[in-house]
């Protein structure tokens, strides 16, 4: 859940949601001295069902495609920059090299930096990676809403896939297995989110229209509208907004259209479905229309938006008080065994302390723009530590069969950008199992956060 889910969203999802809507809106290693850090627990490799090594594999090594977002190509969009991220992932490749390996073997990565913006860069890394590297498996950030970048390392090309910012509906177009959510999907977000608002009573009484854009039809039509009839409650129309590159032109004329429908429905909550939709030129026409509404979103990248808002100096803020289901709090996981782990890491292998949360590090002296290296720091030792650790699991025949047999039979999975709940099972191949309610309250330190509504639970769903 990229992610931040502070600076990012919150732990397990990543900062780029929001940085590519706002860009579609306009146009998406030293050794340190410090204590030693313990290595992620050891656990035993299952069977193996196949003996041949997989693509990339050899007695001693693994080679791993690192896709990372190139903030140059989005820069003039956000205020919240990641710049160095090759350096801090690699700091965490020493570290996993240094202990074990993944499976004994070390870790070589190939760096790729793709823009966000359209399709073809990320697919151009994709073929890179797959076709030049022969690289066995491909994990950091690949942003692609259409899935056509993940399909094409994972269904295409047949190569492990461990990122953010996933569909189960991307997840579906290739083999089972191969793709690994170290967040959360919408999907099961929905899902848990109408399970929790349902025993609050939240919805008892309300008129729910549902916004959000072709490229997630499957989501609404397949996930947030039987839950909202399974709950009973009355529904408005559903508004499914057509945008496509940087003209949001008919868009907006669509939104106009169904907020009228919407007054004369009496709708007074809106279901807001896919970062699209949820993106701030849209929100703002909402809550200028229809000042009232309750809010709920799938995802937990629109905190970025309401942050850069509040930032701006924007009042009333549009995403006050916005609903979604989420885990830990900021404070939470800072005070967190995860957080701890991540940082002494980057103690021990850089001799520097690892950027908090709350740190504001202006970037080359701007009032404006900052470098979010904590965000780096969480997303680098996440994703890294989970697939040492899956690669544990998986035992010393590294190859996609087994890979896949120790997907489906994981269960309890640690994972350090997250809180104390995550698993893997068949089916379930998104991690994060930590949820409750939650809501965006910007008077929260230091640009707003995440308040909680409910207590931490673990749910697998």
């Amino acid at each position: 859940m990229k992610k931040s889910r502070f600076a990012r969203a919150r732990p397990g999802t990543v900062s780029i949601v929001g940085v590519l809507v706002l860009a579609l809106s306009f146009a998406a290693c030293g050794s340190g001295t410090s204590k030693t850090v313990s290595a992620p627990s050891t656990t035993v490799g299952r069977p193996s069902t196949s003996t041949p090594l997989g693509v990339g594999v050899t007695a001693s090594s693994v080679k791993v495609g690192v896709s990372l977002l190139d903030y140059a190509c989005v820069q003039a969009y956000t205020n919240s920059l990641r710049f160095g991220q090759p350096a801090i992932y690699q700091t965490f490749i020493n570290y996993v090299n240094q202990h074990g390996g993944v499976a004994g073997r070390k870790i070589i990565p190939v760096y790729k930096l793709f823009c966000p913006i359209g399709t073809a860069t990320a697919l151009a890394a994709c073929t890179s990676l797959t076709e030049d590297d022969h690289v066995f498996a491909v994990v950091g950030t690949l942003y692609d809403p259409s899935g056509d970048a993940q399909t094409c390392i994972a269904g295409e090309h047949h190569r492990v896939l461990l990122t953010f910012d996933l569909t189960q509906a991307i997840i579906d177009k290739s083999p089972p297995g191969l793709i690994v959510n170290a967040g959360s999907n919408p999907e099961r977000l929905v899902r848990v989110l109408l399970e929790l608002l349902a025993k609050r009573g939240t919805l008892k009484g309300r008129t729910v229209g549902v916004l959000g854009d072709t490229a997630g039809t499957a989501t609404v039509n397949g996930t947030i509208l039987p839950g909202l009839k399974k709950l009973g409650v009355t529904l408005g129309t559903v508004g499914l907004l057509t945008i496509s590159g940087s003209d949001t032109t008919a868009a907006q004329s669509q939104l106009d259209s169904f907020i009228e429908r919407w007054k004369t429905e009496h709708v007074d909550t809106v279901f807001l479905s896919g970062d699209a939709a949820a993106s701030v030129q849209f929100v703002t026409k909402l809550r200028k229309e229809l000042p009232n509404l309750l809010l709920l979103s799938d995802n937990g990248s629109v905190l970025n938006d309401a942050q850069q808002l509040h930032h701006s100096g924007v009042t009333p803020n549009p995403y006050e008080g916005l609903i979604t289901a989420g885990g830990q709090t900021q404070a939470e996981y800072s005070a967190g065994p995860n957080w701890k782990f991540c940082k002494d890491v980057y103690k021990q292998e850089t001799g520097k302390n690892a950027a908090e949360a709350t740190d504001v590090i202006p970037y080359k002296g701007s009032k404006t723009q900052t470098l979010d290296v904590y965000g780096t720091i969480n997303d680098a030792c996440q994703i890294v530590t989970m697939f040492q650790e899956i690669g544990k699991r998986v035992g010393p025949d590294l190859n996609n069969t087994n890979w896949v047999n120790a997907v489906n039979t994981y269960g309890p999975i640690t994972n350090r950008g997250s809180g104390p709940y995550s698993s893997l099972t068949k089916g379930k191949y998104d991690a994060e199992d930590n949820w409750r309610l939650e809501e965006i309250d910007t008077s929260l330190p230091p640009d707003g956060q995440f308040r909680s509504i409910t207590p931490l639970q673990d749910i697998t769903g």
